[in-house]
């Protein structure tokens, strides 16, 4: 066993492990392996900084966006527990602003959507606050359209890495190594558009990472926290750029949108008709 704890062994197993652990996206989104998801940087306004340099863009904004902060979907709670993934709406609102392609309200953030509201009661009725701040109502920017993301497929698994680790890592190691899964996720985004409800457009994105947490703790407590870094929710980091993935083809799709026109108008019977 000491030959595993050689300083060779510790370098190759984190080469590995460092290999091993990139996000593929199924879309083009590439990660550098220094961000820790893949959407970074930042954006205010119609600015963006920093942004993933494969993200979709929009010369200007289609309207004004609700997203959905996933909260009452039924695969939050176990989506959360197993990548330690809290929210996946900041990322999606991060990514949504740097493209320009809409303008983000706080509605379909319950939690937000009801400070916002209590802070606005109170500086509207309490008496507190200077004259002409503003506070009357009539105020809020309406949604045009609700995005909804779902996770469809999560940590599922792809198989295992090659053996062929074996021969650079040694007996031992590569035993680890040739366990550790990769791991698939695959998501949708919904768009809707809320006057009408009917649905805009739609998008699948997929991605896959390794999952080696269960291969450091075969080395103990004391290699798990000395490799620690390598372990941080690679699934989590999966979901998240499945989702950069469907929000870049439903860019594509939208910069060619094309309403959908039904004979004698929509909702109004269709050409589909039914026998007496």
């Amino acid at each position: 066993m000491k030959n595993l704890a050689s300083p060779f062994h510790w370098t190759a197993l984190a080469c590995t492990l460092a290999l091993a652990g990139c996000v593929t996206p199924g879309g083009g989104l590439v990660s550098t392996g220094t961000a820790a998801t893949e959407a970074k940087g930042g954006a205010a306004g119609g600015t963006s900084v920093g942004a993933n340099s494969n993200l979709q863009r929009c010369d200007a904004p289609l309207g004004t966006l609700a997203v959905d902060d996933g909260r009452g979907k039924p695969w939050y709670a176990s989506f959360g527990q197993a990548t330690q993934v809290t929210s996946i709406e900041p990322l999606l609102r991060l990514a949504v602003q740097q493209s320009n392609c809409f303008v983000i309200t706080s509605i379909g953030n319950n939690r937000m959507e009801e400070k916002i509201s209590s802070i606005t009661d109170k500086q509207r009725n309490s008496g507190e606050f200077r004259a002409g701040s503003q506070q009357q109502k009539g105020q809020r920017v309406a949604a045009d359209y609700f995005l909804d993301p779902q996770i469809i497929i999560n940590n599922d698994s792809t198989g295992k890495i090659a053996g062929a680790l074996g021969g650079l890592l040694g007996r031992g190691l590569g035993t680890v190594a040739g366990s550790m899964e990769s791991k698939a996720s695959v998501v949708t985004l919904t768009l809707m558009d809320i006057r009408s409800g009917v649905q805009i457009g739609i998008s699948e994105g997929s991605s896959t990472a390794t999952n080696f947490g269960a291969a450091l703790g075969a080395f103990g407590g004391g290699a798990a926290g000395g490799l620690s870094g390598f372990s941080r929710t690679p699934e989590g980091k999966a979901t998240v750029a499945a989702f950069m993935d469907a929000y870049n083809n439903m860019v594509i799709s939208l910069r060619n949108y094309k309403a959908q026109e039904v004979k004698g108008g929509l909702g109004k019977g269709g050409v589909l008709k039914v026998g007496n």
